[in-house]
């Protein structure tokens, strides 16, 4: 793949001498795949394909980056950790111990590779084909029938260096990432990967949502200990709670971390006083399970807190809200959380949400803020509660977040746009995301771009906003890249 000097188009450009057959007919992953029209396809391949990424959100291992970790074969890169895909071939009466369990690599695959006629229509299907395509210049359809050759030229081609994490890294010219990391992290792969000579800024990003496990003592507790020793001082009341919080924040944001990140089914503001929370705080740690009042309140309380720090750092706060997790009890107790059984929730998020925002506010220290959304049906609700508490000197300080999770698709993401669009502006948009476990997933910014791309040549087409390349093409350029990075304030390597 050319270097990202040469400005040549990165998504549609073949890799060479890899050995796949031509074929004599249109592939389906084309050059104007998802592009409806002339100016649709001119938009994509002069203004968004050429862009570099800012993969800002995702749940890559950094210690895979820190080894330059090589695959060993296509499942390995491909199906570990994936509960996209595990919820489709449960789906299709595949069983367990093909989707999480530990079958035989070749053996996942071919499940795999038995599932994904049936995702037909699915986002799957074109994520399946499209990382096929870049990663390892395949055209041929995933079936059970080319599931052998794929199976052997993907894993020939897993063997080269282009394919190492780091060479995915440079491959997809990804000027920047953000991992998802708990406070207690060390940060040593960090510190290993920012030491390298890799050209890729890699951040953590402050995830800190185990504080919130008071009802469940035995397991905050565990934890609570473990940021005691990591922070090196001794926690007994919450004054010491909230003081470890804050060491791990800086010593995150001296590795470099600008955004922090909360997962919530809704936001809290029921806030409770110091003494109500110093209270609460006690009785967990001496084993007594809150409430769900009591929840609320501590919840609510150091949300504020957080909020604060954040603000006083200039670091950017993710809210992740609207996920129903862990819906099958089942599943959960044989294997965990994060593995393909949680769902879009119908939980009020209004309310809540537009009291956080306003104490924050009128405290002033409201952080820049993206605020993600899983229920499409809260989206208009969302593009305005955003809207609300722009500060008239950030350009777009509260972000309506992409299209998350079960959202990141072609209808999801186009639905978040025009949500944005009519309530707020699209200009100051800073794009997509891959909130991604896996190494192939770099595409994902690819689908989004030829997504916006298509809405933005159907409007010109249709008469619907001007027929000016220059106009549109620079707000295209800014969604794909520029707004992230001047709005997230990292220290993106030269």
């Amino acid at each position: 793949m050319a270097p990202p000097s040469s400005k040549r188009d990165r998504f549609t450009s073949l890799k060479k001498n890899q050995g796949v057959r031509k074929q004599s007919t249109m592939p389906f992953i084309h050059d104007d795949f998802l592009l409806g029209n002339k100016t649709a396809s001119r938009l994509f391949h002069k203004y968004a394909s050429t862009q570099p990424i800012l993969d800002y959100h995702c749940h890559l291992s950094p210690a895979d980056i820190a080894r330059n970790r090589r695959f060993e074969n296509l499942s390995q890169i491909w199906l570990e950790g994936d509960h996209y895909k595990w919820r489709a071939m449960r789906a299709c009466g595949i069983d367990e111990t093909l989707c999480t369990g530990d079958a035989d690599p070749y053996d996942k695959f071919l499940a795999w590779a038995r599932t994904v006629p049936s995702t037909l229509r699915n986002p799957l299907y074109h994520w399946t084909h499209l990382e096929l395509k870049r990663y390892f210049g395949i055209d041929d359809l995933l079936n059970e029938k080319t599931a052998p050759a794929i199976w052997q030229q993907a894993n020939d081609q897993l063997a080269g260096d282009n394919l190492t994490t780091q060479g995915i890294l440079k491959q997809f010219d990804v000027r920047a990432l953000c991992t998802t990391d708990d406070p207690v992290d060390d940060l040593e792969d960090h510190r290993t990967i920012a030491a390298s000579d890799l050209a890729t800024g890699v951040f953590p990003t402050f995830r800190p949502d185990r504080a919130f496990d008071i009802g469940q003592p035995d397991r905050f507790n565990e934890w609570v200990d473990r940021l005691a020793s990591r922070s090196e001082t001794n926690i007994s009341i919450l004054d010491d709670f909230k003081e470890a919080l804050a060491s791990r924040h800086q010593a995150f944001h001296e590795s470099g971390c600008r955004l922090s990140d909360h997962g919530l089914t809704h936001c809290y503001a029921d806030v409770c006083d110091d003494a109500q929370a110093e209270t609460i705080f006690c009785a967990v740690r001496g084993g007594k399970p809150a409430t769900g009042e009591q929840r609320q309140q501590f919840i609510s309380h150091m949300m504020l807190f957080f909020g604060r720090l954040d603000a006083k750092k200039g670091w950017t706060k993710q809210l992740h809200l609207g996920a129903l997790r862990n819906n099958n009890r089942r599943l959960f107790q044989q294997l965990g959380p994060d593995i393909g059984c949680d769902s879009i929730g119908d939980f009020p998020q209004a309310k809540a949400l537009s009291s956080y925002l306003g104490r924050l506010d009128e405290e002033g220290a409201l952080p820049r803020m993206i605020l993600y959304n899983l229920n499409p049906a809260d989206n208009y609700l969302f593009a305005t509660m955003a809207a609300n508490f722009q500060d008239g000197h950030t350009v777009g300080k509260i972000q309506f977040g992409s299209g998350w999770w079960h959202l990141d698709q072609k209808e999801g993401m186009e639905w978040q746009i025009n949500a944005l669009s009519n309530l707020g502006l699209l200009a100051h948009f800073i794009g997509m995301l891959t909130d991604s476990r896996s190494f192939l997933s770099y595409p994902r910014h690819e689908y989004f771009r030829r997504c916006l791309c298509n809405l933005l040549g159907r409007d010109m087409e249709n008469g619907e906003i001007p027929d000016d390349d220059a106009m549109v093409g620079t707000m295209i350029e800014n969604i794909c890249f520029n707004n992230a990075r001047d709005y997230l304030g990292l220290a993106l390597p030269v």
